[in-house]
């Protein structure tokens, strides 16, 4: 018995770490939407945003057997983070200065919408932790604690404490995020960029599910593509980063 809760123990603490990065990707998100209010509106949609999240993120965690189920939904929330971060690169690299400056005033929606969006980015990024944290979770061995959410009762317990600890962070990383963007504004076309990758490794999930069928159901779990992903997703960051400090350098010459 004991070692069963060693092993528990140890899963929680992958499963925050887990949670911890996902939950930087979600407030990252929320920053970059939020970027082009006003100093106050933006904090207030920033309070909603990791409002909506850790609303979204319960809500998951008491459906996880229809979401993990419900392969639409994971499609829906690939589309939509793809389509954001794409958007955002378009906008940067393939439209001209002037096609960007006369449109410049009408390209940031008002705080409402803003809010809405958010949300809609909320509800993707809590389709990916509770996912992430099922299949954790799954590997687990069986407990003598009774069954909710369609899940062993301890299995679930360690999905609802790695999901806290991830929303605890989200409130912290957000604000920091938000800061990071104002001093290194060249970061925001990382962000999109990210978030556009993050989009498609959750298509990738939606594509191997076992009513897609078009990718193995193994596949987003194989050792390949998760070196993929992050490899990529490090490298997007890191070079980004230093690609950021020389436009920043630029401007103050």
């Amino acid at each position: 018995m004991e070692s069963i809760w060693i092993e528990y123990a140890w899963t929680l603490l992958i499963l925050i770490g887990l949670e911890g990065i996902l939950s930087a990707d979600n407030a990252l998100v929320i920053a970059v939407i939020a970027k082009h209010l006003p100093e106050d509106e933006k904090k207030r949609a920033i309070n909603y945003g990791i409002l909506g999240a850790f609303v979204f993120r319960f809500i998951s965690i008491f459906l996880i057997s229809y979401m993990a189920n419900v392969w639409q939904v994971q499609a829906i929330g690939a589309a939509y983070l793809i389509y954001i971060g794409s958007k955002h690169v378009y906008r940067t690299f393939f439209r001209s200065k002037k096609d960007y400056d006369d449109n410049a005033v009408k390209e940031g929606p008002g705080f409402w919408p803003t809010v809405a969006k958010i949300g809609v980015a909320d509800i993707a990024f809590a389709i990916d932790s509770v996912l992430a944290a099922v299949a954790l979770a799954v590997t687990l061995p069986e407990t003598t604690l009774p069954n909710f959410g369609g899940l062993d009762g301890g299995k679930f317990a360690i999905i609802v404490a790695g999901t806290i600890a991830g929303l605890i962070l989200i409130k912290f990383a957000a604000n920091w995020f938000v800061q990071l963007l104002d001093k290194r504004p060249g970061l925001e076309t990382v962000a999109f960029l990210i978030v556009a990758w993050i989009g498609v490794k959750l298509a990738v999930i939606t594509l191997s599910h076992k009513k897609v069928n078009i990718l193995p159901e193994s596949f987003p779990h194989s050792i390949g593509w998760t070196i993929t992903f992050w490899g990529v997703l490090i490298g997007i960051a890191v070079i980004g980063w230093f690609l950021s400090g020389k436009k920043a350098a630029q401007k103050k010459d």
